[in-house]
Order: structure tokens, then C-alpha cells, then sequence
């Protein structure tokens, strides 16, 4: 017999501890919010002032990779609920409901435990590290102890969470757990178990992916975990490794590129790239269907992110695609397979975050992304027109017409513009050039008679998203560290000398390796770990860097689609209520379409080799 919230707590309390929530998670994203525009104009003001006066703001750098910290802090407890928390609950929803309530005691110890973890292990590093920053004269402890505050948060937020669901049972014997791991793991007892410290932490993240932990959560959780079996990292260490994994300046670029992409969509603007979209499709065979491609491929030049995309063409065209006789698992999948472009086609996170764990230059993967994402955008225009030969179509658009609503999409294509061309050029730092576009985009917003609340509402949505994704980042760190230290990349290395020595191996070992990762982790945390181990296999097997990273994000995107943790498939399924189960069987032909796209791709690589 359960526990219902009448007979664990006072009547109220949870009407209280959600109202509580309620307020503190208002002034978290404002505050999160006000430090996201501040990041904005100080980026853009050392542009201008470098450009326009040969000077420079002092310790700007510093400052900004700060703010950046601040922005993890203030938003990583604001995003333990969202589409982004990546919460893969396949398996959850498959267990009985006495080991779902099981499931939910060890998701949320893990929670909890990475709190503490992050809100002690920082407090901790503040203690060690010493001396001033150069540039801002201020103490060097102060990221971590922004760190530190993003942990306590996470813990208060947690426990206000599960008492305003009425779940005190799971807070008390999940905050019981946590606490009884902290302090096993921090009383120096070793255990010797004869394995790799990778594969433990691995295999204690799937147990976290099990029971739909948060998956930032679950990396952190599992490197303090591993501390018993021997982990070379002890707590300080694993702070530090986590707060340095985000303290890079190209990471100042995420939350830019998610700002443009979600003013785009409340500017208006991203209604005119549809109008252009059907104009220029609409009359094809499938053209509701061709129109969300189009779009999708207009606008991956500005959101940069897949799940924004999903999320956006979830909530804009569903409704529509189903008013016109679509189904809606057939809807859904066509939204999820074409948002895949938008970590592909630039600006990309994706290719952001491999230029991060790589060094390999943003401005060639941008231009590698741009003819992948086009062939990827070719695949999936065949296969709507071979899956969609029943969906009604609209007029055929004039001449005159096209060229009108081209004009009123002119706005969106400046981005293009800004972004890419100012990368590739040189004219701009990728980081600059996102706060050129999100400022450009809130000039547009402006324009087209954005509120305050709608501004407001715009940056704490992207400050949000852009914490959770840092977050990512930062749990990964260790993860990526023990890997380097176990050589799981000379074991990768053998395996592919097994099967040869040539690129066709390298690639297709890597392709094995990355299907299989896509299956289970963020797009973000299997570049991160697993970019770096590649990479050196590819290259000195003579694959092209870049043609081997634009192979590497078209290979996980897929994974994105891929049943059963197809995060695309999620979000999609979260926004339109369509179940999961039937988005994952109707978008199999997509899946199959951009396989072909990636077997093109990565053939132009091998034959790019051979001429090398």
C-alpha cells in the first residue's frame, strides 16, 4: 500500500513547496536571464571597440567565461525538468510500478548526490585555489564558487520538486541514499574490482540511464562513485575538471546561437521562412511535408540546435500537418527527421563543441556542415516524396509571389551572412559573431513589435538551455578524462587495425562505435568523449579531419532519430502527445534516407583519401 501526501504531510505543504518552487524558478531564469544580456553586450562592445576604436575591453575574456559559470549556476536547477535534463525513461516506463518507485528513490539520489558533490567538491577547490585574475583583479575561486551555488540549488530545487509532487517518501530515502554514497566515497575505502575506472563509471550511468536520471546528473554522480574502485580523480579533481571543460570561450557561443534562434521564432520572422518555404515547395508532392524541410533547412541558420528545431516544429507544423490529413505519428516523424539538419547545417552546436574537444577549426566544419547538411536535406527530400505521394498539396506560387515573400525573408537571411561568412572569413570570432546574430536578432525583434514580457521570456528560455547544455559539458569532463587515462583509444585503435590498416576500416569501426553511442548519449556528451579518441584513429588512417567530423555529427544525428533513446523522437513525442512507440515506427524511412546520405558522405571521404 502506498503513501499518499494526506498521510505523509501536513495538508498544504505541497501547495507551499510549489508555490516556493514557482517564485524561486522566476527569479533564477531572470537573473539568468539579465547575466545572459550582460554576456551579450560586453561580446559585442570588445567587437566594436576593436573594429571601431583599435582597443579592447580589459579582462573581457575572463569576464565573460565567468558569466558564462554564473549562467550554469543560476540555470542548472532550472533545468532538471526540461526537454534538456535528458531523462531517457524508455525503460522506466517498462518496469512494474513497485521498481518504478525504486527506479525513482536511486534517479533522484543521483540528483541529489551530484548536487552535493558540486556544491562541496567547488567549495572545496575555493579553498585550494589561490591568487588573482590579471585582467578582472578578483579572486580565481570565484567560478567554482558559482559552481558551488548551482549545487545547492539542484539540491533545494530537487527536494522542493518531489515534496510539491507529494513525493516525500522518495525525497527522504533518495536524500538517505545520497547521503550514505557521499560518505562511502569520501572515506578513502578501495575497492579493487579488475576493471577499467571508465568502464565502472560507464556501467553506473547506464544504471542512472535506467532509472531516467538526468543524464549531466548521472556522469557526475558516477565519477564521485568510482572514487572507491580507484578513480585517479578524488573530488577536488573532478570539480576542477568539470568547471575547466566549460571555462573556454568558443562555449560563449551556445547560448548566442539558441538567443537567435528563439527571437527568430517570437520575432516573427521565422513565420515569413515558412511563408517563403511553401512558396517555393508547397505545390510538390508532399508539400506541407517539403515545407517543414525547407524550413528546417532555412532555419538551422539560426537555432544551431536540433532539439530547439524539434521543439519549435513540433508546437508550429504538427497541428497543421494533421489539419491536412497527415497522421500524427507520420507528422511527428517527419518533424523529428528534419530537425536533424540543425546541428549540421551552420551554426552548429554540435560543431562547436568538436571544435571545442578537438581544436579543429570552426569555420571549415561550418563549411563541412554546409554541404552535409544540404545532401542529408536531398536524402529526405526523396523520401517524402516516395512516403508522402497521398498528402494534398498547395497552389503553385507565381513568380511575383515567391520574390515578394523572398524579400520579407530577407531579414532571417542575414544571419547567414554575419555567421558564416564572418567566420570563414575572418572577420569575426565564432563567439562574436553568435552575439552579433543574437543581437541582430533582437534588433529584429524590436522591429517587429516584441514586447518586454516576449524578450524577458526569450532570454531566460535561452539562458536555460544553454545552462543544461554547459552542464553536459562539464559532467562529461571527467568521463572523457578517465577514457584518456584507461587508453580505451589504443583499444579502439586495435580494433580497427583488425579489420585493417586503411580508411574503409577507420571508418567503418567508427561508424559501429558511433551508432551505438548515438543509441544511448546526447549528441553532446559522445563528442565530447568519444571525438577525441577517434579522430587520431581517422586521421592517420588519412581521412580528411574536417570530412571525418562532419561524418561523426551526421552519424550521431541519426542516432538522435534511432530507437529506443532517440532524444529528437522525445522531444517530439513530449510536445504533440504521439507516442514514442509509433513516432519511432513511422520515422524508420527517414532513419533509412539519411543513411544513405551519410554512406554518400562518407564515400566522398574515402575517395578524398585516395587522392590525398
Amino acid at each position: 500500500m502506498s503513501l499518499t501526501l494526506d498521510q505523509v504531510v501536513p495538508e498544504g505543504l505541497a501547495w507551499r513547496a510549489g508555490r516556493v518552487l514557482e517564485i524561486a524558478s522566476a527569479w533564477l531564469s531572470t537573473l539568468a536571464a539579465a547575466v545572459l544580456a550582460t554576456l551579450m553586450v560586453l561580446v559585442v562592445s570588445g567587437f566594436v571597440l576593436r573594429y571601431a576604436f583599435s582597443s579592447s575591453i580589459l579582462g573581457a575574456e575572463d569576464a565573460g567565461i565567468w558569466l558564462n559559470v554564473a549562467i550554469v549556476g543560476l540555470g542548472a536547477p532550472l533545468a532538471l525538468n526540461s526537454a534538456l535534463a535528458m531523462r531517457l525513461d524508455v525503460f522506466h516506463r517498462l518496469l512494474p510500478r513497485a521498481a518504478q518507485a525504486g527506479a525513482d528513490v536511486i534517479a533522484e539520489a543521483m540528483t541529489l548526490l551530484s548536487g552535493l558533490l558540486i556544491a562541496h567538491g567547488s567549495y572545496v577547490v575555493t579553498q585550494i585555489v589561490g591568487g588573482t585574475n590579471a585582467g578582472l583583479g578578483l579572486p580565481e575561486w570565484i567560478p567554482f564558487a558559482l559552481f558551488a551555488l548551482g549545487g545547492g540549488l539542484v539540491i533545494l530545487f530537487t527536494g522542493l520538486k518531489l515534496v510539491a509532487e507529494g513525493k516525500v517518501v522518495t525525497l527522504v530515502a533518495a536524500a538517505a541514499l545520497a547521503a550514505l554514497a557521499f560518505w562511502l566515497a569520501g572515506t578513502g575505502v578501495r575497492v579493487d574490482a579488475g576493471l577499467p575506472k571508465s568502464l565502472i563509471l560507464g556501467l553506473i550511468v547506464v544504471v542512472g540511464l535506467v532509472v531516467a536520471a538526468p543524464l549531466p546528473h548521472a556522469f557526475l554522480a558516477a565519477a564521485f562513485l568510482v572514487v572507491p574502485f580507484g578513480s585517479p580523480l578524488p573530488e577536488p579533481a573532478i570539480l576542477n575538471s568539470a568547471v575547466s571543460g566549460i571555462m573556454k570561450f568558443l562555449l560563449l557561443a551556445i547560448p548566442f546561437f539558441l538567443l537567435t534562434g528563439t527571437l527568430l521564432a517570437r520575432s516573427g520572422v521565422a513565420t515569413r521562412l515558412i511563408e517563403f518555404a511553401a512558396a517555393l515547395v508547397g505545390h510538390m508532392r508532399g508539400g506541407l511535408a517539403q515545407t517543414t524541410l525547407l524550413t528546417n533547412v532555412f532555419f538551422s541558420g539560426a537555432s544551431g540546435s536540433s532539439i530547439a528545431s524539434a521543439a519549435f516544429g513540433a508546437a508550429t507544423f504538427q497541428p497543421e500537418l494533421e489539419r491536412h490529413g497527415y497522421p500524427p505519428a507520420k507528422a511527428g516523424a517527419i518533424i523529428a527527421a528534419t530537425s536533424v539538419l540543425d546541428n549540421v547545417i551552420p551554426p552548429s552546436i554540435a560543431f562547436l563543441i568538436l571544435a571545442m574537444a578537438t581544436n579543429l577549426s570552426v569555420g571549415e566544419l561550418l563549411v563541412g556542415g554546409l554541404w552535409g547538411g544540404l545532401v542529408m536535406a536531398v536524402a529526405l527530400f526523396v523520401v517524402i516524396r516516395l512516403t508522402c505521394h497521398d498528402a494534398p498539396v498547395s497552389a503553385h506560387a507565381s513568380g511575383g509571389t515567391r520574390w515578394r515573400l523572398a524579400l520579407r525573408a530577407v531579414p532571417a537571411f542575414g544571419l547567414g551572412l554575419i555567421v558564416v561568412f564572418g567566420i570563414r572569413l575572418g572577420f569575426v570570432t565564432t563567439t562574436e559573431a553568435a552575439a552579433m546574430a543574437a543581437l541582430y536578432t533582437f534588433c529584429l525583434s524590436l522591429w517587429f513589435g516584441v514586447g518586454a514580457r516576449g524578450l524577458v521570456a526569450a532570454f531566460r528560455q535561452s539562458a536555460t538551455e544553454a545552462a543544461a547544455i554547459a552542464l553536459l559539458i562539464a559532467s562529461a569532463a571527467p568521463f572523457a578524462f578517465l577514457l584518456a587515462v584507461d587508453d580505451i583509444s589504443g583499444l579502439i585503435g586495435d580494433l580497427a587495425a583488425f579489420f585493417g590498416q586503411g580508411p574503409i576500416a577507420a571508418l567503418l569501426v567508427s561508424a559501429v562505435i558511433l551508432f551505438i553511442v548515438g543509441l544511448v548519449l546526447d549528441i553532446g556528451a559522445a563528442i565530447l568523449l568519444f571525438g577525441p579518441l577517434l579522430l587520431p584513429i581517422a586521421t592517420a588512417a588519412g581521412i580528411d579531419p574536417i570530412q571525418f567530423g562532419v561524418i561523426m555529427v551526421v552519424n550521431l544525428m541519426i542516432g538522435g532519430l534511432t530507437p529506443p533513446f532517440g532524444v529528437l523522437v522525445f522531444v517530439v513525442g513530449g510536445v504533440t502527445k504521439v507516442p514514442t512507440a509509433h513516432l519511432f515506427r513511422a520515422v524508420l524511412p527517414h532513419v533509412a534516407g539519411l543513411t544513405a546520405a551519410l554512406l554518400a558522405i562518407s564515400l566522398f571521404a574515402l575517395a578524398w583519401a585516395s587522392l590525398a
